[in-house]
């Protein structure tokens, strides 16, 4: 298949799912070796391409994060939400520390042993229990809404977010899981989920190109930035539809997806013994 037509496959993947509890990292995985595009290179693809869809956030959620801006004046300052100024820099903030350092440890053993289908497929399908139990253990509760997220929520969002590394898991899922553990309402894990993606996105994209970026040729580069460009515009229409879905249901069909899917996949890549 052509190096264009790859691009443009996996960045529908890429944006399609980087948002949405189904593991963005796992699906391109698997979507790749089906390509039959593998390899160091490959690997480096998946993450950078998550560029796009982080740009995509950053537009639709522009007015969010421009009120985490520091006021200069006590009246600026003045806000009814934990998540402007200062009080939201340091609630992002706990809530990144965990996966990034976790991220930066742990990234040669990832990279080595848990970016393969079989990997990918086990982490789909306790993934998707672990969205079932979650949606049981907190219906018919009183969420609180985002605004008023305190401190240790957000570090617990954070530790949740560090379950992500293992690709299939999903950091859509692991976020969003954990928000609602701890608190929050759907709408509101999901928007915090999107927020707290992109320094953690940008800096695991930032740091694999460091480690592998001498590697890529102008080929490379310009398959990737095709691919970016797709993930970018996909993502804007799936983050939008899945903030709709969420206002009327819950996560469960996510969670039978995953379930689902997980054995299509492990079958498909020829991986048909532990």
């Amino acid at each position: 298949m052509e190096p264009w037509t790859i691009a443009i496959v996996l960045g529908i993947v890429e944006g399609l799912t980087e948002f949405i509890p189904v593991s963005s990292t796992g699906h391109l995985i698997v979507v790749g070796n089906l390509l039959g595009f593998v390899g160091e290179k490959a690997s480096t693809f998946e993450v950078a391409i998550q560029l796009g869809a982080i740009l995509s956030v950053v537009v639709l959620y522009w007015d969010r994060f421009l009120s985490l801006l520091p006021r200069k004046t006590a009246r600026e300052s003045n806000s009814v939400s934990n998540l402007a100024g200062w009080p939201g820099l340091c609630r992002i903030g706990l809530a990144t520390a965990p996966a990034l350092i976790a991220g930066y440890l742990l990234h040669r053993f990832i990279k080595a042993h848990l970016f393969t289908p079989t990997a990918v497929s086990w982490a789909l399908a306790i993934g998707g229990l672990g969205i079932l139990i979650a949606e049981k253990f907190t219906s018919g509760r009183s969420p609180r809404p985002l605004n008023q997220l305190t401190l240790q929520q957000a570090l617990g969002i954070g530790l949740f977010q560090t379950l992500a590394l293992w690709p299939g898991t999903s950091r859509a899922a692991a976020t969003i899981v954990g928000g609602l553990l701890l608190g929050l309402d759907r709408k509101g894990a999901a928007e915090f989920s999107f927020l707290i993606a992109v320094p953690v996105m940008v800096a695991a994209t930032g740091y694999d190109l460091l480690k592998t970026g001498s590697y890529l040729t102008s080929n490379d580069l310009a398959q990737l930035v095709v691919g970016l460009v797709v993930a970018f515009i996909v993502a804007i229409l799936s983050i939008a539809t899945f903030i709709r879905i969420l206002s009327r249901w819950s996560l469960a069909p996510f969670a039978w997806y995953r379930i689902a899917a997980a054995p299509i996949f492990y079958l498909l890549t020829g991986h048909l013994s532990l």
